[in-house]
């Protein structure tokens, strides 16, 4: 039996409660970076591993060599009876099952099967945020209640990692517009990152936009910062790391939205990530109240997906009002 599990966490607790098989921990972090899906895999591991690098201050030949090692493992799925994929409701989540359903969906499986934990609470757990939380009984008992994977769920995960890699996002919206049920927590998930995009009001997306709201209103410190934005937005699953990456990009824009003090360059320096202290900015202040737009004042280069968006606007825009995301050209 062979367990991917969702990070390193998981993995080790997993380990040490001794559930039976081999545990290998995806080291991904697809929700943010480049995911085009257009491109071949040996491809697309170059493109993942060069932006891993960059974001958090990895040599490429370790993010390279990380990567192709945990692709060996899922391609030796024939020496296991049966493959079980631990991801939780949240997007992070949901974009690494999808990816490896994908995957296994356009393989022959033979006898191997395919098995499910996907949760959203635990009856003892208070603010379930995800299995890394759980302790070793906990793990444990989410064993006997995995689920096979059916060739429903293969398809769909198929159908929505092709969605949410392509280029263009109206593919994606057309996808939200489908029967997901299959697969229980995508829906709200794929919802949460379309709001991603780059709003109509003042040309930032969700995460920015709260996070830049919760500076101002008395969260300075990114100790402080990040769990209060877990507290606001559990849903999309980020670490400290990704949340930290989308406030220095508002940092170091030409024309910045925060200052950062103590902060580390980049998420690869964790100790200076959580010492640094973040100021809101004359310009900070005008794109929160909806005065200035971030993107026609910096331009934008930024991967939502498969999605591309870069120069001095964004072809897509999030309209809170009408609830839609609209093309601007």
């Amino acid at each position: 039996m062979l367990h991917i599990h969702n990070g390193d966490l998981c993995a080790e607790t997993a380990r040490k409660a001794k559930i039976s098989g081999e545990h290998v921990a995806w080291r991904e972090a697809m929700i943010c970076g480049p995911t085009p899906g257009d491109i071949p895999k040996t491809e697309f591991i170059k493109v993942r591993a060069a932006h891993l690098a960059e974001a958090y201050s990895f040599t490429l030949e370790k993010c390279e060599s990380e990567l192709r090692e945990q692709h060996l493992a899922i391609s030796d799925f024939s020496a296991h009876e049966e493959i079980v994929l631990w991801f939780e409701h949240d997007l992070s989540c949901q974009i690494h099952l999808i990816y490896l359903l994908d995957w296994f969906a356009q393989r022959d499986l033979g006898k191997t099967n395919l098995s499910l934990i996907s949760i959203d609470e635990l009856p003892d757990v208070h603010l379930f945020h995800g299995l890394s939380q759980l302790d070793e009984e906990q793990l444990t008992s989410l064993v006997p209640r995995r689920e096979a994977i059916t060739p429903a769920q293969l398809e769909l995960g198929s159908k929505a990692w092709r969605a949410y890699s392509s280029a263009d996002p109206a593919r994606l919206i057309l996808f939200l517009q489908s029967n997901l049920s299959a697969l229980p927590f995508l829906h709200d998930a794929l919802s949460k990152h379309v709001l991603r995009f780059p709003s109509t009001r003042n040309g930032l997306g969700r995460i920015e936009n709260l996070g830049l709201e919760l500076i101002a209103s008395g969260y300075p410190k990114f100790r402080s910062l990040f769990p209060a934005f877990m507290r606001r937005e559990p849903g999309y699953g980020f670490g400290d790391a990704e949340f930290y990456l989308a406030m220095q990009r508002l940092a170091t824009a030409p024309v910045p939205l925060l200052k950062n003090g103590h902060g580390a360059n980049s998420a690869g320096d964790p100790a200076r990530m959580f010492l640094s202290s973040f100021e809101i900015t004359e310009q900070g202040e005008a794109v929160l109240a909806g005065e200035e737009d971030f993107v026609i004042t910096n331009g934008i280069d930024t991967w939502l997906g498969g999605v591309h968006l870069e120069g001095k606007e964004s072809p897509w825009r999030w309209d809170e009002d009408m609830k839609q995301l609209l093309v601007r050209w």
